[in-house]
């Protein structure tokens, strides 16, 4: 059973989890804008470039809600992995042990991030373009949901305070 939850967990972080910071990163990359950013960068050509005409600066409003669905859509599913690693961490034996217990702080730090600012932040970044500020922020924010995951990864692999 332990090796089933296991691959559920980790199988369930890399998609949901890196799927939701990989689309919450790149959002404010396509979000629209009122006006030009500070250095636009030059629309993509070729086989690989965006099927949608390129706005100014690259920008493409339907790459934009894509993004934000994938977003809300594997932060939603993101509920996994806490839950099966809470079963495994029970499973285990492992639930008093210092690293399980910051690592479930840092979890529920990373979805209240991604649940109270980032998907609402995006849907209004959609919704009433800005300059930009807001993008700034969302990237801001994105960069703080990924390091504290990162910090989970790391907890999980070192597990401070393991007492087996």
């Amino acid at each position: 059973m332990e090796g089933v939850l296991l691959s559920v967990h980790v199988l369930a972080g890399i998609v949901f989890v890196g799927g939701s910071a990989i689309a919450a990163s790149l959002f404010p990359r396509y979000a629209p804008v009122t006006a030009p950013v500070t250095a636009p960068v030059p629309a993509a050509t070729g086989p690989a470039a965006d099927p949608e005409p390129a706005s100014e600066g690259g920008r493409s409003r339907a790459v934009a809600v894509a993004l934000h669905r994938i977003t809300r859509g594997y932060g939603l599913f993101g509920v996994v992995v806490p839950v099966v690693g809470i079963a495994l961490a029970v499973t285990q034996g492992r639930m008093g042990e210092i690293w399980i217990t910051i690592s479930m702080v840092l979890t529920a730090a990373a979805g209240a991030i991604l649940a109270l600012f980032i998907c609402p932040r995006q849907r209004e970044a959609l919704d009433t373009p800005d300059d930009g500020t807001r993008l700034r922020t969302l990237s801001m924010l994105a960069g703080v949901y990924n390091v504290l995951w990162a910090v989970v990864v790391v907890m999980m692999i070192v597990r401070p305070g393991d007492h087996s």
